[in-house]
């Protein structure tokens, strides 16, 4: 009978998961032919594989019978991952800059319509129709923007689908949405902090003339510390040159230092150096900048610790750097103790050579990932090979 139970249970989770989403199993290439074979649209989740609103999707939404019968019948699936393989050109192509995103693309491989972020049912059906009715994708709503549409809602939806991928765009949207704006309510804050990124956008001047109704919403000093990084923003995107990829220090520490200390300004302009040495694969400036910036880490969270120990970890092979990066994690740990950075910690355990430690805290990280519903996969496999 036991045996008998157990294979119910996992012949009902087979059937579960064969209701959902059905995605290929093939290169890119291989699916753009068959999206113009079958004359269908491909349907892109471009994903992260730290992304938490990725692996809720992948739990709560794919696995539904509604949203597989939709989807299977009528596109090619996709699930990609933008920041390993093909996935990193895609990225590039598409302008995926936030997860997960949501590509409908033709056969021939050009974009018709996108959405992001966790989307409920009846949503993610919904704009899975929009997708299929050319009067409803992207370049349509954009055309009814360009013939001068000012319905808030469908302003307010078009900024959302835009942020992220065309910034531009998205700030002449906003601005459109906020002129006739009398007053401003708690989404309406939010929405214009995350359009708002440079002191040269309109939407700054609206940023400025609206702070009594924002600061109705959001704490004085929260404001003041928005408006200084709109400001570090703007001077940060006229420092470092990307085609050279090279930085004018100087231009940054005194611009930056009419509102900042030399200190602040000074450590900014660090942390921005070592970001963009890490985007750029210049390991050794990384690794050297991230080793000066953070000597002193008693003061940092424990995510931001976290973070570097686990670039560190990624990235770097110089033991004594990585034994400092333990020191981080150790730390990241010792002032929140959870899944993802107890797997850090047993992963530099392994890196450094540590085997008893790695596998004391990969055993802990596995404990903590099923108390909380994480995936511990990739966890279980280290632990495997200890």
């Amino acid at each position: 009978m036991k045996k008998l139970a157990i294979f119910s249970s996992i012949f009902i989770g087979v059937l579960a998961f064969s209701q959902g989403i059905k995605f290929e199993d093939s290169n890119f290439t291989t699916i753009l032919a068959k999206a113009k074979k079958e004359n269908k649209l491909i349907f892109i989740d471009a994903y992260a594989s730290w992304c938490g609103p990725c692996k809720l999707m992948v739990k709560n939404i794919f696995p539904l019978k509604t949203v597989g019968d939709y989807y299977n019948s009528n596109f090619i699936n996709a699930k990609i991952d933008m920041e390993k393989g093909e996935g990193i050109d895609l990225a590039k192509k598409y302008n995926v800059k936030a997860y997960p995103t949501y590509l409908f693309v033709n056969g021939d491989g050009e974009e018709v319509h996108r959405t992001l972020g966790y989307v409920e049912e009846k949503d993610f059906i919904q704009f899975a129709k929009d997708a299929g009715d050319p009067n409803k994708r992207l370049a349509a709503l954009k055309q009814k923007f360009e013939n001068g549409e000012k319905d808030p809602e469908f302003l307010k939806n078009l900024a959302g689908l835009t942020m992220y991928n065309d910034s531009e765009f998205a700030g002449r949207v906003m601005d459109r949405y906020f002129q006739a704006k009398t007053t401003l309510d708690k989404e309406d804050v939010q929405m214009l902090l995350s359009g708002v990124q440079t002191t040269d956008s309109p939407l700054y001047k609206t940023f400025q003339t609206k702070k009594a109704d924002i600061i109705k919403i959001l704490p004085a000093d929260r404001y003041e510390m928005f408006d200084k990084n709109i400001k570090l923003n703007s001077i940060m995107k006229k420092t470092y040159n990307a085609d050279t990829k090279t930085w004018d220090d100087n231009y940054f520490l005194t611009e930056s230092q009419k509102f900042l200390s030399k200190e602040e300004s000074e450590k900014i302009l660090k942390r921005a150096k070592a970001g963009r040495a890490l985007k750029n694969k210049d390991i050794a400036t990384y690794e050297k900048l991230s080793l000066d910036l953070y000597k002193d880490y008693s003061a940092l969270s424990s995510e931001e610790l976290n973070s570097v120990a686990w670039n560190f970890f990624e990235n770097v092979n110089t033991k004594s750097s990585l034994e400092t990066a333990v020191k981080w994690a150790q730390e990241s740990v010792k002032k929140d103790e959870n899944y993802a950075n107890t797997d850090t910690l047993a992963n530099l355990y392994n890196k450094v050579g540590d085997k008893k430690n790695a596998k004391l805290w990969a055993e802990k990280s596995i404990e903590l990932a099923k108390k909380t519903g994480e995936d511990s996969g990739d966890t279980e496999k280290l632990l495997k090979s200890l």
